[in-house]
Parts: C-alpha cells; sequence; structure tokens
C-alpha cells in the first residue's frame, strides 16, 4: 500500500508537471507568435514582440515601414510623462515624413493600453493610422475601445525588452518647437528599426 500510494503521488506530479509545462509553452507561444522590431535609438535599445493575430493589417503595416528603412533617424517628437511617448513621423529638424495610405483601425482587437504596450496614433479619424505610433508609459485604458471617442486606438504589440530605455524617454525635457508641444529638448533619435525575428 505504500508503495503504491507512492506510485500514484509520484505518476500525479509528473501528470501536473507535465500539464505545467504544456500550459507554459502554450503560453509562451502565445506571447511571443509575431514578429519582433529592435528599436536602436540615441537613448538605448528596446524590443517589440507584434501581434500579427489579433493585429494582422497593423502588423504588418507597421512591418513594411520597418523594412523599408522609413523609421531610421524619426525622433521621438510626442513625450508625456504618465501618459505615453510617440515617434515615427518627423525628422530631428521637425519635417513630417510622407507616408502611404492609411489603414483601417484595429482597436478592437482584445488589446489594451496597459503600460508597454505600442499602439498607433491617429487623427480623430479613425482609419486614419499611417506611421506614427506610441508607446503608453502608464495604463491607458481609457484609450481602449471605444473609449475615448467611440473608437479607440489600436494597440498591436508589447515592449518586451528595455523597458528601461522607454523610462528614460518618457521623463527627457520636453519644449515647444512652433506648433508642436511635448517635443523632446534634445532629439531622442530612432537610428534603426530592424525585424530581428518570430
Amino acid at each position: 500500500p505504500i508503495f503504491t500510494r507512492f506510485l500514484r503521488t509520484f505518476t500525479m506530479r509528473k501528470i501536473i508537471a507535465s500539464l505545467f509545462m504544456i500550459t507554459s509553452l502554450i503560453t509562451s507561444a502565445a506571447s511571443f507568435a509575431g514578429p519582433k522590431v529592435e528599436f536602436k535609438t540615441t537613448m538605448g535599445n528596446f524590443v517589440v514582440d507584434l501581434d500579427s493575430v489579433k493585429a494582422p493589417k497593423t502588423t504588418a503595416n507597421f512591418v513594411n515601414y520597418v523594412n523599408s528603412g522609413f523609421y531610421n533617424g524619426t525622433i521621438f517628437h510626442r513625450v508625456i510623462n504618465n501618459f505615453m511617448v510617440q515617434g515615427g513621423g518627423f525628422t530631428p529638424e521637425m519635417q513630417q515624413k510622407p507616408t502611404k495610405s492609411p489603414i483601417p483601425l484595429e482597436s478592437n482587437n482584445g488589446l489594451s493600453n496597459v503600460s508597454y504596450s505600442i499602439a498607433m496614433a491617429r487623427t480623430n479619424i479613425p482609419d486614419s493610422a499611417t506611421a506614427q505610433f506610441f508607446v503608453n508609459v502608464v495604463n491607458n485604458k481609457n484609450l481602449d475601445y471605444p473609449r475615448p471617442d467611440g473608437h479607440g486606438y489600436a494597440v498591436f504589440g508589447m515592449v518586451i525588452k528595455g523597458t528601461e530605455t522607454i523610462d528614460k524617454i518618457k521623463v527627457a525635457d520636453t519644449t515647444r518647437k512652433g506648433p508642436f508641444a511635448d517635443v523632446p529638448a534634445t532629439p531622442i533619435i530612432i537610428n534603426s528599426a530592424t525585424v530581428v525575428g518570430k
């Protein structure tokens, strides 16, 4: 009986351990299913993991801009601590780069504007996102579909490495440059953005 109890306990432990391992693998696969993009900036590097399942059009659009070299030499032009850091559209001289056509809004995808999530910037027109993106530096669930305007902002990935770089960017000193507010006084330049794996 003692040996039988031991065998049952040992078998149950093996089953539980196996289930835990399978669950971990599934969770890991779900978390890292999409392309990863590394940004190298003048304040450090960070890597974003993109969700090509829940935000397929947004991810494809973003990767196209990355692969074309569009983001290289652009800046984080709008930095608001306790809110978000926005980039991907302007040169250090605050000249806006020409973009491709806007994409459909994919905000109703179940992803949330939590800390370190990456989302597309847009105008007050829902389907107006092109190249500009922002990284949430706090939980901005007020930006989730359908808030704040009936449409929400489309999250399409997470910063999975280099959050300390985002933390440096968010506290940068900012100023006004012409019509633009919250512009870092010293340009924060994206030297390169590269797809580094899936």
